[in-house]
């Protein structure tokens, strides 16, 4: 419909508003210059008749004041075919054949000799309208009132034709630009409705897309945009998916092992070791709650819940996390001073715990971890002497319960979460976490933004 809603504009469809407001400002403008053009058209010709009727109102003086005419006036000009002398009393001195026995006419004159005045007026037994110029003559027999007029028959009789004319003229064109308006806007606002009925037919298990026009302007760009989306939308579902998939599946097997060690012990409760059963079920609650927490931090990191940056001396940070508790190989921390760092501090710390705990769970003898300041960035280094990770794993590595077989055999209990944890941390702080080249072992580089101290400016 081409008023979609009621009848309120603030209901109306794009098309109904663009037409209403189109045809609305060309109906004005129309109008506007229609009337102008008719007044402008009625002076000019006002103007012609007052330049000739004045110039027959003088030769008509000066012809009075030589001679001081009476009778029948002289006609020079065809137009102005009207001529009458009066006395300032309304005597009828002389007058042309057309006006003869019409009696005099009764225009107010000039009250001085030499000045004239012009009107528009009707004249007894003239048909149409007639344009009459005045003046004032000082004659040896006293003040005479001169009047040459010219009946204007072709503009009174036209003049309802022509003003019909031009509002005929500013009521077609009207219509005719609200058509085309109209159909522009339909034709321009085509594709937006094939996007939107395409839009419509797309569910969340289909991988749709929406046309996009040929032509490059804002619709085909706001199509461009709509398919961007789309496929963002896209893997954000498959990536929900495959996550769904994943806590199943890694949730199903400590649950299955729980159950079945369970369901064993209680076929023959008497020859159970009951401490053995409780340490195993314990053991599986214990890798149940890791998943869980982990689930929740990939989940808080994941809705974009932010908790509150503060200004953190990394260096320091790291040499106090890093010897809160005993490790199997020593950790060797080189921290550089001064290095500070906008960030929350407990993700920060879940962080280095996670590749401390990877490096220590692959190191053979040591482990370093390294602060220093590059540039604008303050970079974290966790090194060990471990096997290391093969270039083809190192992006691996950062999935979502992934798992090599080097980690599930030191570890049985990993959940597979904290190196994809760590870099979500890194990327929430507006920076990186990479597995780097190293001459022996794994070598993780983090690096994230410093924060500039009061009145520096960024580079």
């Amino acid at each position: 419909m081409f008023f979609r809603g009621g009848w309120a504009p603030s209901r109306w469809s794009v098309r109904a508003r663009v037409t209403a407001v189109a045809t609305a400002v060309v109906a004005v403008l129309l109008t506007v210059g229609v009337t102008g053009f008719y007044f402008s058209l009625r002076r000019t010709v006002n103007a012609q008749l007052h330049d000739r009727g004045l110039v027959v109102a003088n030769d008509l003086a000066a012809l009075v004041r030589t001679r001081g005419w009476r009778g029948e006036l002289p006609i020079r000009d065809p137009d102005f075919s009207l001529l009458q002398v009066v006395t300032p009393e309304g005597d009828l001195l002389a007058a042309s054949d057309a006006l003869r026995g019409r009696g005099p006419l009764r225009l107010p004159a000039p009250s001085e000799p030499g000045h004239h005045r012009s009107f528009t007026t009707e004249v007894p037994g003239v048909q149409a309208n007639v344009f009459v110029v005045v003046e004032r003559v000082q004659t040896p027999d006293g003040p005479r009132i001169v009047y040459a007029g010219a009946p204007i028959a072709i503009y009174t009789m036209n003049q309802g034709f022509f003003i019909g004319g031009l509002a005929t003229a500013v009521v077609l064109g009207t219509a005719l630009t609200s058509w085309i308006v109209a159909l522009a806007v339909r034709r321009a606002l085509r594709p937006v409705r094939v996007m939107s009925a395409e839009l419509a037919q797309i569910t969340g298990g289909d991988h749709g897309r929406v046309t996009v026009p040929e032509q490059h302007d804002e619709v085909s760009e706001l199509g461009q945009s709509v398919n961007l989306t789309l496929y963002r939308l896209e893997q954000v579902l498959a990536r929900q998916r495959a996550f769904v998939a994943d806590v199943s599946h890694e949730l199903r097997s400590p649950i299955t092992g729980l159950c079945a060690q369970l369901e064993v012990a209680l076929q023959a409760p008497e020859d159970e070791d009951w401490p053995a059963v409780a340490r195993a079920a314990l053991a599986d609650a214990d890798r149940l709650q890791g998943i869980v927490s982990d689930l929740l931090i990939l989940a808080r990191l994941g809705s974009g819940v932010e908790a509150e940056p503060r200004p953190l001396d990394l260096g320091a940070f790291v040499r106090e996390e890093a010897g809160r508790r005993p490790r199997r190989v020593p950790v060797r921390v080189d921290a550089a001073e001064d290095v500070t760092v906008l960030a929350v501090a407990h993700q920060l710390a879940r962080v280095l715990t996670n590749l401390l705990d990877n490096a220590e769970r692959h190191a053979r003898s040591w482990v370093r971890v390294t602060v220093a300041a590059d540039g604008p960035d303050a970079v974290l280094e966790v090194l060990d002497d471990g096997a290391g990770v093969a270039r083809d794993d190192r992006e691996r590595v950062f999935r979502r319960f992934t798992r090599l077989d080097e980690g599930r055999r030191r570890d049985r209990s990993g959940t597979g979460l904290g190196l994809p944890i760590s870099r979500d941390i890194a990327v929430a702080h507006g920076g990186t976490l990479v597995i780097a080249d190293s001459d022996a072992g794994a070598r993780f580089v983090m690096r994230i933004p410093r924060d500039p101290p009061p009145g520096a400016t960024p580079a």
